[in-house]
């Protein structure tokens, strides 16, 4: 398929499956009457908004992160983003500080994500500047310390924090306050737009740091602040639906297969699919085995894993990997 009406395609598809969405749920599939049913009507337009902002937040940190690093396995976790967003939002839940107010969550979560960012950085850093090989290395050693210090805290935590962790970490797009989505949500899509600016830059990276700054990029600069910003929109979607797996590592595969490498065209791709995507797997989630329903972190792992395996498949013929 030519990339441009490729492109198009996403551009105009993605908004008619949002509306297509606001016809699932667990009351059957179908449109709620506005008059006697504004109440559904309402929840479910929330609940398409959260999956759409988190989804598209994902996917943008995830193409971040494949560009910096240059490796098409990356996506938020590979830093230990994440998982120290996770630790972070663990340890508001159990010590009581996210009955202070509905941004203790989210507020907890970008601090332990930024600080898990740091730890990485500084492990990495080879004179004043980091090595690709050592942020991958530093992120998976962080992000597993942080994993297993998670476990311990799932492991002590009493029975009415142990039911509200476990929830959150299947990933819950439930919105409970309209100011904390409207909040977040304006975090994701201002970090998502900065992330579009830096498109350039981002095209540079992938040809490497020398190269990049012999074309005039300020590489050391670009790479902290693509990495900033990263994990400031995937801290706000961590913070706000629970921990989501895939959408960052297999939206921003597809859409390169679609658009092409180039970012310009790439990031807003990016985040239209990947909003689009957890948005129908968290209706999905809602109407197949209705009233019980199933978590949308479940919905896209047993999506994105056979997804990604197809895609690795088609990579290995290609002779991409291994």
């Amino acid at each position: 398929m030519n990339r441009k009406v490729a492109f198009w395609l996403i551009v105009t598809g993605c908004p008619a499956l949002l509306a297509l969405c606001m016809l699932l749920g667990p009351s059957g599939f179908g449109l709620p009457d506005w008059r006697t049913d504004r109440t559904i009507f309402m929840l479910r337009r929330d609940r398409v908004l959260a999956g759409f902002i988190v989804g598209a937040s994902l996917s943008c940190a995830g193409t971040v992160f494949q560009a910096v690093l240059r490796n098409p396995l990356a996506e938020p976790y590979v830093l230990g983003v994440s998982s120290g967003a996770a630790l972070g939002a663990a340890v508001a839940i159990l010590t009581g500080f996210a009955a202070l107010g509905m941004f203790a969550v989210p507020i907890t979560a970008f601090v332990f994500a930024a600080a898990t960012l740091a730890i990485v950085y500084l492990l990495a850093n080879q004179d004043g500047s980091p090595s690709i090989y050592g942020l991958i290395l530093s992120g998976v050693i962080i992000s597993s310390v942080c994993s297993s210090m998670l476990m311990y805290l799932v492991s002590v935590a009493p029975i009415e924090g142990l039911h509200s962790i476990l929830w959150w970490m299947l990933g819950n797009l439930e919105v409970t306050s309209r100011p904390l989505l409207l909040t977040a949500g304006a975090v994701c899509v201002t970090g998502c737009l900065a992330v579009g600016l830096m498109s350039p830059e981002l095209n540079a990276l992938t040809l490497g740091q020398e190269i990049a700054h012999h074309i005039g990029v300020r590489t050391r600069v670009a790479i902290v602040l693509a990495l900033v910003l990263a994990t400031l929109i995937t801290a706000a979607a961590v913070g706000m639906a629970g921990l989501i797996g895939f959408v960052g590592l297999i939206v921003p595969h597809a859409m390169r297969n679609l658009v092409g490498p180039d970012h310009r065209k790439l990031i807003p791709s990016a985040a239209l699919a990947g909003g689009t995507f957890l948005a129908v797997c968290d209706g999905l989630g809602r109407t197949l085995s209705a009233p019980i329903e199933i978590p949308v972190g479940v919905v896209t792992a047993l999506v994105g894993g056979p997804f990604f395996l197809f895609l690795l498949r088609q990579r290995r013929r290609q002779g991409w990997i291994g």
